[in-house]
């Protein structure tokens, strides 16, 4: 604080001799102001702080909204993933809890990169996968042009069931995707029709993500058989939605059958629906700072392009069901 010159031109008097007023004077103002800034609370972060309590409160409500729609979680079979892998689960107040990677004001997009050779079909499937990535998590999608998928020998193994070559998941995690990843990605989804394997202890996997470094990679390698288009691309669209989940800090759902649940075969990939439950809504649309009802309408209007008739009929009805959340 800068006083005025009246009060700072001390030079008529003696020292010794400063005036007890002016210093009294000036502790005064010194409380006065220290008190106001203490009370003082800046408009626009009460403001915000509002806002975001109005949010979650309406994201609560919406997931009271759709539970109607989802199954709970059935009894595992032998073969199922939870048979095998004991979880915990994820709640909305959980994920809010962990501090969650999620999209930010720098990092915006989804890059998907197809790594290989496909087929027309193929080609067809991705490009519908990542408009579904688009309307699914809110955010802007960049496909990026194709590049050739070179592994090095320690890399590759072959599947002692079908003979088919195998590329370990961590190979193209860390040394292909991570070091390429974009400034402005919120992830980077990588696409392959080779088929993938984690390590030895397990035969195969669809895909796999990282949790701290944005980046995943799928196979379409076993997604087309005994399918025709359809279901081919109904299970593309589950395992890409399910591994960009995993890069947003999305924990395996055992809670409802949902996209984000793990699944150890096709059959169970299979019974999964196409979308979130409402838990697993409610974190997609607070990390997209999506209003639920809008993300509904816009998978909706995928699915009618894309001729999923009935889940585009069911997303239309979970739109309806939140916007009265929403009012």
């Amino acid at each position: 604080m800068r006083l005025p010159t009246k009060y700072t031109k001390i030079t008529q008097w003696e020292p010794g001799t400063f005036p007890l007023f002016f210093v009294l004077f000036v502790s005064f103002v010194g409380i006065i102001s220290s008190c106001s800034k203490t009370e003082e609370k800046p408009a626009s972060n009460m403001s915000t702080a509002r806002e975001a309590k109005k949010e979650l409160k309406e994201l609560r409500e919406s997931i009271k909204k759709v539970e109607p729609f989802f199954k709970g979680m059935a009894t595992p079979l032998a073969n199922d993933w939870l048979a095998s892998h004991k979880e915990p689960g994820q709640t909305f107040e959980q994920y809010l809890d962990s501090e969650p990677t999620k999209p930010t004001k720098e990092r915006q997009k989804i890059y998907v990169l197809p790594l290989g050779t496909f087929n027309g079909q193929q080609t067809k499937i991705v490009e519908a996968a990542a408009d579904y990535l688009g309307a699914f998590y809110d955010l802007e999608v960049v496909e990026m042009k194709g590049r050739e998928l070179r592994v090095a020998s320690s890399n590759i193994r072959q599947n002692t069931a079908t003979k088919a070559r195998q590329i370990k998941t961590g190979y193209i995690l860390n040394d292909i995707l991570k070091p390429m990843l974009p400034a402005d990605a919120a992830a980077l989804i990588a696409f392959t029709t080779d088929d993938l394997y984690p390590d030895e202890s397990m035969s195969y996997v669809f895909g796999q993500a990282s949790l701290e470094n944005r980046v995943g990679v799928w196979s379409l390698a076993r997604l087309d058989d005994n399918a025709d288009y359809d279901k081919f691309l109904r299970r593309t669209l589950k395992i890409a939605a399910h591994e960009t989940g995993h890069m947003f800090s999305m924990m395996h759902c055992t809670k409802y059958e949902c996209l984000m649940s793990g699944t150890n075969h096709l059959g169970e990939t299979d019974r999964r629906p196409i979308d979130a439950c409402p838990e697993c809504m409610a974190k997609i649309a607070w990390i997209s700072d999506v209003m639920p009802a809008e993300r509904y309408r816009k998978l909706a209007a995928f699915c009618r392009t894309n001729g999923l008739t009935n889940e585009a009929l069911e997303f239309e009805k979970k739109a309806a069901a939140v916007a009265t959340a929403q009012d």
